[in-house]
């Protein structure tokens, strides 16, 4: 076992590890970067389903009642996710949910954060998309929306669109480096400034440092790339800062782990986890009634047929974000796509069953099939059990693991889910345009890619892990910066938050590494 020493300590190389770590190290600070999973470029990112290649750099997590897909390499989530970028509703920041008082810090509005949304955007960078660049899915979506007296947009996208091929492989990576992950902006710059990025390195637990000067002992296994299952190699590293960003399900089970050894944690942590309302539903489009209706069809003259075309995400319907609404009502509807392999999700019909003949013959008409995402108000009623004994689960196989945390839907969060299945069968269902099959929770529970608040900020220390500076109470220059962070849902994609919340915290974090002794500055410049 080696020691070593750094200023700051970055665990997790995500939206919320990668911004942090470029604004430090850009300042003058030592920056070590820990990641889990391998580090990869364009050319490994392979466009099949195979194990060994996706498998690499996703995880499947199940916990019971829910499951979370993550990522799992250098980048972190922002390698595999599918570029949504869109900034949350004001009444995010306002709500109460089932504890009847505000749950974001009252220093954190909708117009607070907006100037950091702008930092995000301008360093991804994003583009809304226009009509011309939507998938044909989208266009199904938005032509449905219009005959049904709904409104349909395309959405923001950190895309380089000019080198975007719409292959439709964002879950695998960007092989065309069209996607803006942090392995095109904020890693490179970080590393440009002199930080060190270290991948394989799965953080096990924080404690107090023996070496004067330091603060956290972080303690990591170097993992096998050929099986993650195995360790080569374990390191300690002590810094005077750390920022822990390992993602919503990593971040508290590390903290968990690490309880003892601080002296105690906050009692919110591994408490009120989200997954950000995610509800997946297949609507199996009939193809002469989209012709028919929609007056559609693509050049060989198929009227769709086109789910795996383009893009992933293009358009969305905002119609029920309306401010006024009563909480767990508002969500956002977005056509989505999902490989092949997750089909058995798909209930063959409104009923529980999901299997059988029906389920072969629904699956044969995949291509027919238009996917799409309700983002909805939960209520963060997810909490994590006692942590496994290495890791942030228990590995079972590549790809797959076995998380401990629970999800148990309260009524609340089942209201706002029920409210945009009605919402989808008044747009598709319309003169049988479509027939729509939410995804069955008999396989995984709820499914999210969406993971979010297992370690909040927030004002009061009884509801919330971290202060509205992202710092752990009781754990001075103990930073979270990543989803675990988020309060709530947020009824949109996560990521631009998430990344304007780091962008956020950074000054506050190397106003804290100066105090310790850190020759940081605030270097404000975009990478």
């Amino acid at each position: 076992m080696s020691a070593q020493t750094t200023d700051v300590l970055v665990i997790g190389s995500g939206f919320g590890g990668a911004i942090p770590a470029y604004y430090l190290a850009a300042g003058g600070a030592r920056v070590t970067i820990l990641e889990r999973g391998p580090r990869l470029a364009a050319t490994d990112f392979s466009h099949d389903m195979r194990l060994g290649t996706y498998t690499r750099m996703v995880d499947v997590i199940k916990g019971d009642g829910i499951s979370v897909v993550a990522g799992n390499c250098v980048g972190g989530g922002s390698v595999i996710y599918f570029a949504a970028s869109l900034r949350a509703p004001s009444f995010v920041f306002e709500r109460q949910g089932s504890l009847r008082r505000r749950l974001w810090p009252a220093a954190l509005t909708r117009a607070s954060l907006d100037p950091w949304y702008d930092r995000a955007e301008q360093a991804l960078p994003t583009k809304r998309l226009d009509w011309n660049s939507i998938s044909y899915a989208g266009g199904v979506l938005a032509a449905a929306c219009h005959r049904s007296g709904r409104t349909c947009n395309p959405v923001p996208v950190a895309v380089d669109l000019a080198r975007c091929t719409n292959c439709n492989w964002m879950l695998s990576g960007c092989r065309f480096d069209a996607k803006r992950s942090m392995l095109l902006n904020y890693l490179p710059a970080a590393e440009a400034h002199g930080a060190e990025i270290r991948p394989l390195h799965e953080v096990q637990s924080l404690a107090p440092s023996w070496i004067d000067g330091y603060q956290y002992a972080v303690s990591s296994k170097v993992l096998n790339p050929a099986d993650y299952s195995c360790t080569l190699d374990t390191d300690v590293i002590h810094a005077k800062i750390v920022v822990l960003a390992a993602g919503a399900v990593g971040t508290p089970v590390i903290l968990q782990r690490s309880a003892l050894s601080l002296g105690g944690i906050p009692a919110a942590v591994g408490r009120y986890f989200s997954g950000n309302g995610d509800r997946v539903s297949v609507a199996a489009m009939n193809e002469s009634k989209v012709r028919d209706l929609l007056g559609l069809s693509r050049p060989d003259g198929t009227a769709y047929a086109a789910l795996p075309i383009g893009k992933p995400i293009t358009t969305a319907t905002f119609d029920h974000l309306d401010p006024d609404a009563a909480e767990f009502s508002r969500f956002t509807l977005q056509q989505i796509y999902f490989p092949p392999i997750t089909n058995i999700l798909a209930q063959t019909s409104l009923s529980t069953g999901w299997y059988g003949i029906g389920k072969r013959q629904l699956r044969r008409s995949w291509r027919s099939w238009l996917t799409l995402l309700a983002m909805t108000e939960d209520d963060n009623e997810g909490a994590f059990g006692p942590p496994p004994l290495t890791g942030s689960f228990t590995r079972l196989a590549p790809g797959l693991g076995l998380g401990t945390m629970t999800y148990t839907p309260t009524a609340n969060t089942k209201a706002g889910w029920n409210a945009a299945d009605a919402e989808l069968r008044a747009i598709l269902e319309k003169d049988n345009l479509a027939t729509v099959r939410p995804w069955t929770g008999q396989v995984g529970g709820t499914v999210t890619a969406h993971p979010l608040g297992s370690c909040r900020i927030g004002d009061d220390p009884r509801t919330s892990a971290l202060t509205d500076q992202h710092e752990l109470r009781g754990h001075p220059g103990l930073f979270i910066t990543d989803g675990a962070a988020v309060p709530t849902s947020l009824t949109v994609n996560p990521s631009l938050t998430i990344a304007a919340l780091a962008e956020r915290a950074t000054p506050m974090i190397i106003n804290r590494a100066s105090q310790v002794g850190i020759a940081v500055r605030y270097n404000a410049s975009l990478p």
